[in-house]
Order: structure tokens, then C-alpha cells, then sequence
């Protein structure tokens, strides 16, 4: 009888599976087990892509606060002086691509010869000069490429005091 209820016991306990005794302990079976985890799993990955878009609109925040610092920083410096041109003004860009967005013009030319001189001046000096070709005929030198606004306004400034750039120098700003 003893083995019967024993083998009884062991066979009610293999057919029901740990579920069971979980059941009669009163714990969560491996179901309920495995939907919490899942919510948890969930939870903390709602909870990252909340941090991830709070980040992205901050960036965005950022990029668009620059975006229109520049616009004002070169606004301002358009009235002042005419220091700041887009090529567009001057006809467009003939031959040249620039591959930066602010570079620094000390010589704008009608005649070739002059235009080589000044770039062989700057060369001299020991700036990596540029001609650049203008649809109305102008060549411009220019010399500093850069990305940073910032950056070029300072080179710009340390420029004027030089014999590279004359006092009328200013920006190409290549859109």
C-alpha cells in the first residue's frame, strides 16, 4: 500500500509538475512568473525609450537654438559692413566646389594674374589659399576653410591685422 501511495505521489507529481506544488504553496506558477517579467522587461524598456526621445528632443532643442544663433550672428554681421556674402549674391559658384561652409575671402579679382598673385602671397604666408570662380567673373582668393562660424569670425579678426587680408575682407558663406 505504502509503495502505491509512494508511486501514486510520484506519478500525480510528474504529470502536475512543480505548477502544482507551487499552487498548493500558494506562489506563482511558471506562467505568472514568466507574464511578470515580461511587464518588467516592458516597463524598464518604455522606460529607456522615454530617457532616448527626452535626449533626441533636447538634441533637437539644441541643433535648432543654434541653427537660429547663426542665422542671427550672421544677420548681423551682413548689416555690418557687408562682411558675410553668400555665393548666390555673386552670381553663384562657376567651377569651384567648396567642401566647407565659411571660408575667409582676402581678394576678389576680375584679372586671373591678380588673382594667382594674391593666392601665391597667402601660400607664402603660409595659409592654404583657394581661388574660387564666380559666374559674373569674379575670382575670389579665400583662405581658413571651416565649419565653425565661430572659428572663422576669430580668424577673420586675427586676418585683418595681417598683410594677407585687407581690412575689407569677409566671409563666403557656401550654402
Amino acid at each position: 500500500m505504502k509503495k502505491t501511495l509512494i508511486l501514486l505521489a510520484v506519478l500525480l507529481l510528474s504529470v502536475t509538475g512543480c505548477d502544482f506544488i507551487r499552487t498548493l504553496a500558494g506562489r506563482p506558477t511558471s506562467a505568472q512568473v514568466e507574464t511578470i517579467r515580461k511587464e518588467k522587461i516592458a516597463a524598464e524598456e518604455a522606460r529607456h525609450q522615454a530617457v532616448l526621445d527626452s535626449m533626441e528632443q533636447a538634441k533637437q532643442a539644441l541643433a535648432d537654438s543654434m541653427a537660429r544663433l547663426e542665422a542671427h550672428l550672421l544677420d548681423s554681421l551682413s548689416q555690418a559692413k557687408g562682411t558675410v556674402l553668400n555665393p548666390s549674391k555673386l552670381g553663384g559658384l562657376f567651377t569651384t566646389k567648396l567642401d566647407t561652409k565659411y571660408c575667409i575671402v582676402v581678394g576678389a579679382f576680375r584679372n586671373r594674374a591678380y588673382a594667382e598673385r594674391k593666392l601665391k602671397a597667402c601660400n607664402a604666408a603660409g595659409y592654404t589659399a583657394t581661388i574660387i570662380s564666380f559666374r559674373n567673373g569674379l575670382l575670389a582668393v579665400s583662405v581658413c576653410p571651416s565649419d565653425d562660424l565661430n572659428q572663422t569670425l576669430k580668424t577673420l579678426k586675427r586676418l585683418r591685422g595681417t598683410d594677407v587680408c585687407p581690412e575689407d575682407g569677409w566671409i563666403l558663406v557656401n550654402d
